[in-house]
């Protein structure tokens, strides 16, 4: 009978936490760069959590980012300077959409 109230509670936990996982949805964050062949990179920045981009056509998208503020940084091709966009806030289930970063010379 012991063993038994054990096993039971025991899978009731696992179903918990895994249902506790399976809830948790993550963000995104989209833009766009101007000009397009101006911008190298983009990298998003939380703390210590440092997140890749590709760029298409001056467009990007991080895809699968924690809940957090980050900074968006778009490392430029020369004449262009590298620029910021600071406190992009990304929450569960969203893709947070920054709009267009236009590179200055």
């Amino acid at each position: 009978m012991k063993r038994a109230s054990l096993g039971i509670l025991a899978v009731a936990g696992l179903s918990l936490g895994l249902f506790a996982f399976g809830s948790i949805k993550e963000g995104g964050i989209q833009g766009k760069v101007t000009p397009a062949e101006g911008a190298k990179e983009v990298v998003a920045i939380a703390g210590t959590d440092t997140l890749r981009s590709t760029i298409s056509n001056g467009a990007f998208v991080f895809s699968k980012v924690k809940k957090g503020t980050y900074t968006v940084w778009v490392k430029a091709n020369a004449p262009y300077k590298d620029t910021s966009v600071e406190n992009v806030a990304v929450t569960d289930s969203a893709t947070t959409d920054i709009g267009e970063i236009k590179l200055l010379q």
